[in-house]
């Protein structure tokens, strides 16, 4: 196996140093020992945090070709395309032959594209080459077969964990240009896309769109700006969609080439990325002459319209492409949690679990502060935190909890505090303000654009375990017109069976999500929920501002915020079972309580009490339902049920 190559910096020497020895033995494996070599190295400890991270560090700092990981939602799924998997060179002068691979590569040696749809292009381009050729008649081709996913940050995550994972990092990019940066380490955030540096890069020409080989340029040319694109391709962020889910949102969007097991992605999928990252310029000037030449090539090879050209190959410079070499699905994005399951990691377990008791006593006292003394409200609003569908029965998904938390104050922008709150505590969450311009305007639902054939992205495609704060304190009086029927539609569809109908055009298509919805009102929600609590302040109106005021967002420790964090993400994962004496006791309990008066309590009363005392078993560290924690979920439902039929005797139109 390779040993001298620097893995990172210089990933295709690997590649091409297996592909080499293979050609002695055909029956090597070769790609299957690529695969391996890379997993392995990535497996060894912290080797995977020295691998520069596309989250954290612009894209100009990061050098063509070498190894980088990207943390990512597939937000769309292209159709598979063939490549030159091998290919053959022929030197002019010489004529002598050479094989090549053309694996994990979207450029070959000889500036050409790997794809083989390009193949009248090439021929023109290659007229125009002094170095080796690209023989498109030898027999020694190997056509294969790639999928390309177009994959974008993980919508909603909060900048606590960019932060966190960015520090665990010990990776430090150069910049891939010719000055010395302040700081080797930035986010997106931080970073403008209009201009990052003041300094600008020598322009490079192009002869006749042809892209040097990078190990002739790679180290010493660095790649444009984004601000220095090619001319013909003066493209920016602002003028490429990137097809975001949410707005405002920042960072890179990528094509990921995948080479192997692409059926085993779904989309919406949350994965790590480690592979070879290719911004070649000659990506975009192949584009341009390909539409240049595109009357003298035969219109069956121009399977792509215009639109759809610019959309499945926008400017490397923004939208780079990445060659899959490993990839590792994440069942969450909190980076304190280690990289092994729970499960595998019964140490950190152990420990865990023996803390969570103590954690939840504060994280309760930290809640009933926020919601202004309210520690019943607090209890439910845990309960709701730590929620998470864990199966589905037919239609029916197991484990949701959504809460509708009425009698929200409209002073000091209460909800808006409350959901900042939130923001500190899970990875990822989304605040939607309901007014009538955004029921009426946004759009939630994905929508399949069949012209650029592409899936336009809607603030519903969202990661799963994603918070997902709905303000109806927003709304105001006003009519919804279609768009915003359908957006409303849409939302009760995620609440009441955790699903988003994907628009089609011609039909709807059903895409499961796991998305945990809290509705803040005054009132009864108009939308669907699980439980409604109504907040019971105990703080006088007349120092309703002045106490609001007083509360700090931040505070709580970062050590102290980190066990909360930690707290919730651990609860959601835990297993949870009822043994058959508890279950039987739950069955007598039941039949008692409607002894007396059959109508005191519903089939979907049980249902409730028996989802709160799960959670109210999970927020305590159990993983299965004991008799005092049954008797306590029971007092807590009798509470609330209590408190609703008192504010409905308060409030008579109250529904």
């Amino acid at each position: 196996m390779p040993s001298t190559h620097n893995w990172i910096n210089n990933p295709l020497g690997v590649v091409e140093e297996l592909f080499a020895a293979s050609q002695n033995n055909p029956n090597s494996g070769w790609e299957a020992k690529v695969v391996e070599f890379f997993k392995g190295h990535l497996k060894e400890k912290d080797a995977h945090t020295s691998v520069p991270s596309m989250n954290d560090v612009p894209l100009h700092y990061l050098k063509p070709d070498s190894l980088v990981k990207f943390r990512c939602l597939i937000q769309d799924m292209f159709d598979p395309e063939f490549y030159m998997g091998v290919y053959e060179t022929v030197d002019p002068s010489s004529q002598a032959k050479v094989l090549r691979c053309g694996k994990y590569k979207d450029v070959t040696e000889c500036g050409v594209s790997t794809s083989v749809t390009f193949r009248s292009i090439n021929a023109l381009i290659n007229d125009y080459c002094v170095q080796p050729q690209v023989d498109f008649n030898s027999r020694n081709i190997v056509t294969s077969e790639r999928q390309t996913f177009y994959c974008v940050p993980v919508p909603g995550e909060n900048s606590w964990v960019k932060e966190c994972y960015a520090d665990s990092s010990q990776s430090r990019a150069l910049p891939s240009t010719s000055y010395a940066p302040n700081r080797q380490k930035r986010s997106y955030e931080d970073d403008d896309m209009d201009g990052m540096d003041a300094q600008p890069q020598k322009q490079r020409e192009h002869h006749a769109g042809v892209q040097m080989n990078p190990d002739q340029h790679g180290k010493a040319d660095a790649r444009r700006k984004e601000t220095e694109v090619a001319p013909g391709n003066m493209a920016s962020a602002s003028h490429l969609d990137l097809n975001f889910p949410l707005p405002d949102e920042k960072g890179p969007s990528c094509l990921i080439k995948v080479y192997e097991d692409w059926e085993s992605f779904k989309l919406n999928d949350i994965i790590e990325v480690y592979g070879i990252l290719s911004v070649s310029p000659a990506l975009s000037a192949l584009a341009e002459d390909k539409d240049a030449s595109s009357s003298l090539v035969d219109p069956s090879d121009l399977m792509e319209t215009t639109e759809e050209q610019r959309v499945h190959s926008p400017p490397a410079s923004l939208v780079p492409r990445l060659h899959m070499l490993y990839a590792k699905p994440l069942a969450q994005n909190n980076p304190l949690l280690p990289c092994a399951t729970l499960q595998d990691n019964h140490a950190f377990l152990s420990s865990t679990l023996s803390e969570m008791a103590s954690v939840r006593g504060d994280f309760h006292a930290y809640l009933t502060r926020i919601l202004l003394g309210d520690s019943m409200a607090a209890e439910y609003l845990i309960l709701h935190l730590v929620s998470s569908v864990y199966a589905r029965r037919d239609v029916l998904p197991l484990g949701k909890f959504t809460l509708n938390m009425s009698g929200c104050p409209t002073v000091s922008s209460y909800t808006e505090r409350l959901y900042e709150v939130i923001q500190q505590l899970v990875p990822c969450s989304f605040y939607l303000g309901m007014s009538l311009r955004n029921m009426n305007q946004m759009r939630m639902v994905p929508k399949k654009d069949y012209v650029a054939n592409r899936l336009v992205s809607g603030a519903l495609q969202l990661a799963k375990n994603t918070s997902l704060f709905l303000d109806e304190t927003q709304l105001e009086q006003g009519q919804l017109d279609t768009t915003g029927v359908r957006n409303v539609t849409a939302l009760g569809n995620v609440i009441s069976w955790q699903k988003v109908d994907y628009d089609f055009n011609y039909h709807q298509m059903e895409f499961p999500c796991n998305i945990n919805v809290l509705v803040a009102s005054e009132g009864r929600s108009l939308l669907p929920s699980d439980c409604q609590i109504h907040l019971h302040p105990q703080v006088a109106p007349d120092h309703m501002d002045e106490y609001l005021t007083s509360i700090p967002i931040n505070a709580q420790t970062t050590s102290q915020l980190n066990k909360f964090r930690l707290y919730l993400s651990v609860a959601r994962q835990m297993d949870y079972n009822i043994s058959e004496e508890v279950t039987k006791s739950v069955e007598d309990d039941f039949v008692d309580m409607r002894k007396d008066d059959p109508h005191s309590i519903s089939a979907e009363d049980l249902h409730r009490m028996l989802i709160v005392a799960r959670l109210l078993s999970l927020s305590l560290g159990h993983t299965s339902l004991s008799r005092d924690v049954w008797l306590r979920a029971k007092h807590m439902e009798i509470q609330r049920s209590c408190r609703m039929e008192q504010h409905k005797s308060v409030n008579g139109n109250e529904p």
